[in-house]
């Protein structure tokens, strides 16, 4: 059966709709960075989703094909998350989605290396006939973090991150959004086929003890 991560990683990808407070361990994964409205229909957002796609597809079929990864086992894809910020502005302005900068990225198993992200978007051009060159490796240490799943549309996540925040000082915690710790979103549901209201997003903030 294939290693799908959601089920293996309950606490990280499957939270319920209450705060609560995690340690997230070293990951790697391939990324897309990006400015700009989400929701824009010509906008480099969607463009990043597919190359990303793209690469963790031709990652996955590998084992198809004439190259070999070394340690390779079966898994699911893992969601599609993003990493969100505005310059100059604290927390997130949802009335000026244009001002978004992003990292969209997909989580790689622990077998793949920065070598075999190379070579996936060499043979996805060759494939495809299209520039990968945007989708690169990247390792995130995330840390200590509060997170909560928000079911609804994008729209109202402020609702579930003031809940969080509440909670997180409860706990005797505080935000610790910089630079490199940033706004975190995991999408559960496929924003094409499921309704607002019913979306299942993951949202996940860098914390540090008070």
């Amino acid at each position: 059966m294939a290693f799908d991560f959601k089920k293996e990683y309950k606490e990280l990808y499957m939270p319920k709709s209450t705060p609560c407070i995690v340690t997230v361990p070293p990951m790697n994964c391939i990324a897309v960075r990006g400015a700009g409205d989400p929701n824009a229909e010509e906008g480099t957002y969607k463009q990043a989703i597919e190359l990303l796609y793209g690469i963790a597809y031709t990652l996955k079929m590998s084992k198809k094909g004439t190259r070999q990864i070394e340690g390779y086992f079966d898994y699911v894809v893992p969601p599609l998350e993003g990493f969100w910020w505005q310059d100059d502005i604290k927390g997130a302005d949802y009335a000026h989605k244009e001002k978004f900068q992003w990292i969209s990225v997909i989580r790689l198993p622990d077998f793949v290396r920065p070598v075999d992200v190379a070579w996936a978007i060499e043979e996805a051009e060759r494939k495809k006939k299209k520039d990968f060159s945007a989708v690169s490796f990247m390792s995130y240490d995330e840390g200590l973090c509060v997170q909560c799943l928000h079911i609804g549309s994008y729209n109202d996540e402020p609702q579930t991150v003031a809940l969080m925040h509440e909670y997180m000082e409860q706990q005797g915690y505080a935000l610790n959004i910089t630079e490199k710790r940033m706004h975190h979103e995991i999408y559960l549901s496929d924003a094409r086929k499921v309704a607002p209201e019913k979306l299942k997003t993951v949202i996940r903030h860098p914390i540090v003890k008070s």
